[in-house]
């Protein structure tokens, strides 16, 4: 069995600069990693059986995202191989953190290896693309500004000496219903990864989800007090960043019971590139 891992990530910011004909939004976002990550634990199959004997409650394993993954990348490479995947949930589920699309996108790549297929990377980021907006910037491993959906992307260094603090107000909130509320904004001027450093940027998504799910709300104010806070994606987890991971740990201490709070590292790249890195070299 080999373990592979599937970080987290945040939306420092997120405008809406338009939507296509097809529904879809187009956005700009910068895309931070966290080492708050999924472990992604794998066992190659010989009888070609895909199998989740390990994962989050409540997700049927037939509408995995992982298990869909790697169907997926079988059916593009006809290998006769299987696998099992269990998925060891640390990222709360319906936050904003990307978990799924996480898990999807390391599943993706570890069994491109696993199975021996040799996919490039190009071709994996475009079935990650199938499975969701974010795969693709999972896959690639390296924190971005991402344009488009979110396909088009650039690897940018963001640093590794941020801390942030994440709080989980205990409710999912839906992409969807977010994304066809009448009234997000949809025309925000475009912006640049330079303007993104001179301004902070702002998530467009926030106004309303603070109007639909009170509770985000409530963890926005709340944390507001400490420090500058921000909705990440469309929700429902808020964040604010530090310089020292002892500032984020002494307000996570004082997080209300009924929240989850997780201190984490920003990171440039994904842990799951050495990981791959070092089965290459075994």
């Amino acid at each position: 069995m080999s373990v592979y891992s599937a970080p987290a990530k945040l939306n420092l910011m997120l405008h809406v600069v338009g939507r296509r004909a097809d529904g879809y939004h187009e956005l700009q976002t910068v895309f931070q990693l966290l080492d708050l990550c999924d472990r992604i634990e794998i066992s190659v199959r010989e009888d070609g059986v895909l199998a989740r004997p390990v994962g989050p409650a409540g997700v049927p394993e037939t509408e995995d995202l992982v298990i869909r993954a790697a169907r997926a990348l079988k059916a593009a490479t006809d290998t006769p191989l299987g696998a099992d995947i269990s998925v060891r949930k640390a990222i709360p589920m319906g936050g904003g953190l990307g978990g799924g699309s996480s898990d999807a996108a390391t599943v993706l790549r570890a069994l491109n290896k696993e199975w021996g297929t040799g996919l490039p990377l190009d071709q994996i980021a475009a079935i990650g693309a199938t499975l969701g907006a974010d795969v693709p910037v999972f896959v690639a491993g390296r924190s971005s500004w991402a344009e488009g959906i979110g396909e088009r992307i650039t690897p940018v260094s963001l640093g590794s000496d941020s801390w942030y603090l994440v709080i989980f107000p205990g409710i999912p909130v839906p992409t969807g219903a977010v994304f066809q509320a009448p009234e997000l904004t949809r025309n925000s001027a475009p912006t640049t990864m330079r303007g993104f450093l001179e301004t902070g940027g702002r998530n467009d998504c926030e106004a309303v989800v603070r109007a639909r799910f009170p509770a985000v709300g409530e963890a926005l104010d709340w944390l507001a007090r400490h420090a500058p806070a921000r909705l990440t994606g469309t929700g429902s987890c808020v964040f604010a960043k530090f310089a020292r991971a002892a500032d984020a740990e002494r307000v996570a201490a004082r997080v209300p019971d009924a929240w989850r709070a997780f201190v984490a590292r920003g990171l440039d790249a994904s842990p799951l590139l050495e990981e791959l890195g070092r089965c290459s070299r075994s």
